[in-house]
């Protein structure tokens, strides 16, 4: 993979990252087969929870983005209506589309400050016509770690509701884990302008803490990460800014956290496994949670 050049130390936009100049993981490089051994010991009862949403063309989208799905045919009138002595034929699909749309998982290339991307990557030298030179979605591995649910939808949070320190007392994270949040807001899921309006979520103390546990991955009921309007409004989107360009720490996007809260169930074994767009700067996912 093409190497990318480190820029000059600025503080104020991204820390080094301290696994070297070539690291593209970020906290995922706590995740080993240690914690993933800790993670499957939680598997009692192999209840499974899927906290992935359905992906069509009506799910809610950030402006100027869409998913579209078109079935191909063709191969019916190529061949013929059918092909061989015992009639087979087939359909296809094809999309048109970003990753960063539905259940999906951010690479670090997704969110810069300024020019820097984690670990001090230019843009101008991640972008290609193609995709990412470094930090693309096909560098993630696959993510099998202990998941905890944090759940204040008792708190009735709206729009730039601010989720805090106090919210995860409950909590104890250990490098390598995952904190998902449930606020509720993913009730509004089926009514894209309710639920495109603004969301609640972590504010940048807790994204603070999460890194300062080296928490690997973090995720929430809603389209983005964080509070929207923002604790500062003119600083927009910075707690994910804060969490990938500075920490390496991963975001998971409109995860369906309703059965896991409604269950109370606390901690988990997470799975998450994504396709390997090479370039991409992030990846549809379905991820499962199992106790």
């Amino acid at each position: 993979m093409h190497e990318t050049h480190r820029a000059p130390a600025d503080p104020s936009a991204w820390f080094p990252s301290p696994w070297g100049d070539g690291d593209e993981l970020g906290m995922l490089n706590h995740v080993t087969p240690a914690t993933r051994l800790r993670a499957l010991s939680l598997v009692r009862e192999g209840r499974l929870y899927d906290l992935g949403r359905v992906l069509d063309e009506h799910v809610p989208v950030f402006p100027g983005r869409s998913f579209h799905q078109t079935l191909v045919t063709t191969a019916h009138r190529a061949n013929h209506g059918s092909v061989g002595d015992n009639d087979v034929n087939w359909i296809t699909e094809v999309f048109a589309s970003t990753t960063q749309l539905g259940t999906h998982l951010d690479a670090l290339s997704h969110l810069q400050a300024g020019p820097y991307a984690y670990n001090g990557r230019r843009v101008e030298e991640l972008a290609s016509p193609a995709g990412v030179t470094a930090l693309g979605v096909e560098t993630v591995p696959q993510i099998v770690t202990r998941g905890w649910l944090v759940d204040v939808s008792e708190r009735d949070l709206g729009p730039g509701g601010v989720i805090t320190v106090d919210d995860v007392a409950g909590i104890d994270p250990e490098p390598g884990d995952a904190v998902l949040f449930h606020t509720g807001w993913g009730d509004r899921w089926d009514d894209p302008e309710a639920y495109l309006s603004g969301e609640p979520g972590p504010g940048l103390e807790l994204a603070e803490w999460l890194a300062g546990r080296g928490v690997a991955l973090t995720g929430c009921d809603t389209w983005s990460y964080g509070p929207v309007p923002a604790e500062d409004p003119a600083r927009n989107f910075e707690v994910p800014q804060v969490l990938n360009v500075r920490h390496g720490v991963f975001v998971v996007e409109n995860l369906d956290t309703s059965g896991l809260a409604l269950d109370g169930v606390r901690d988990f074994a997470l799975v998450l496994t994504h396709p390997k767009l090479r370039g991409a700067t992030g990846a549809w996912t379905s991820p499962i949670a199992l106790t």
